[in-house]
């Protein structure tokens, strides 16, 4: 015997996911103008260099919001989980745009190491601190984020804002020495650093989209947990994978002991349902069997 189909809806975050990308994709945008402008003024490479970057982070944040926008739309005939993996589809792409971001910016570094070239300090200065400011609030304004879409977008921001830190702190060193090759020094542990970080959110994003277990899901946990209620004999055929890397799915067939009555088998039913919301399981189905048909081929 068979349990019927039972699934819970969540639903949507606010729209403040949106909101941000888009104010993190505007501000973005017009500090990037900004920055070829202060590069070509400054002689300084690093400034341009920078600006191209944020130029590439312009567009993936810019692709971000559309795509997170597109996300918070309804199930459908199309869609029946609804369009929430466009925002992971989002992050994906954000997170090549770093990867190769970052490379572009390296290509430019190791020349630098080389032939270290003098640059205008004090217009560096003045860049720095919009920088920081311009990016710090973007970085802020995400801080909340709980979709990978979010977090990949902050890691744009926050690599911009490390690297404003570092421009900022180099060139208060080159109003006072002549010690130029700290630009392409501090500009490798930059890259160093995102590169970590963003490598390790991909990879977070691939085990979604191969739908792997959550890393936030204790699946033995949970079956544990269920096979601890007196009404359950033995789980099998259990999934649980995440939409985009904050909505997580499941899908369990509870053998249960024979019953009498269909309320005994939903009282039983919802018991694991009450342990899958304790899981952060917002979405599950949840098939009932009787230990009769514990024979069937699993």
């Amino acid at each position: 015997m068979g349990g019927h189909h039972d699934q819970i809806e969540n639903h949507d975050h606010s729209n403040d996911s949106t909101k941000n990308i888009k104010v993190a994709f505007f501000l973005n945008l017009t500090f990037t103008i900004f920055e070829f402008i202060g590069g070509y003024y400054t002689n300084s490479v690093a400034i341009m260099a920078d600006a191209v970057h944020d130029l590439g982070d312009s567009l993936s944040l810019g692709l971000s919001w559309h795509l997170d926008k597109k996300s918070k739309q309804q199930r459908d005939n199309k869609f029946t989980f609804g369009y929430k993996r466009f925002s992971l589809l989002g992050a994906l792409i954000t997170g090549l745009v770093l990867v190769v971001g970052s490379g572009f910016i390296l290509i430019k570094t190791i020349p630098r190491l080389i032939h270290p070239e003098h640059a205008d300090a004090q217009g560096m200065f003045w860049f720095a601190i919009v920088g920081i400011l311009v990016n710090g609030f973007s970085v802020i304004k995400l801080s909340g984020g709980k979709t990978l879409n979010e977090k990949m977008v902050r890691w744009h921001l926050i690599e911009d804002v490390i690297g404003w830190v570092a421009v900022f702190i180099v060139s208060i060193v080159l109003m006072f020495y002549d010690v130029p090759i700290l630009d392409p020094l501090l500009s490798l542990v930059i890259i160093a650093y995102v590169l970590f970080n963003v490598i390790k959110n991909l990879k977070e994003t691939f085990l979604v989209f191969l739908q792997g277990v959550p890393s936030d899901i204790d699946y033995e946990a949970i079956e544990k947990k269920i096979l601890e209620l007196a009404e359950v004999k033995s789980v099998h055929r259990v999934h649980v994978w995440s939409l985009d890397g904050a909505s997580n799915v499941m899908t369990i067939h509870v053998v249960i002991n024979d019953v009498e009555t269909s309320s005994e088998m939903l009282f039983a039913k919802r018991k694991v349902r009450e342990i899958l919301n304790d899981y952060s399981i917002e979405h599950s189905t949840i098939e009932i069997e009787l230990s009769k048909e514990v024979g069937r081929q699993l």
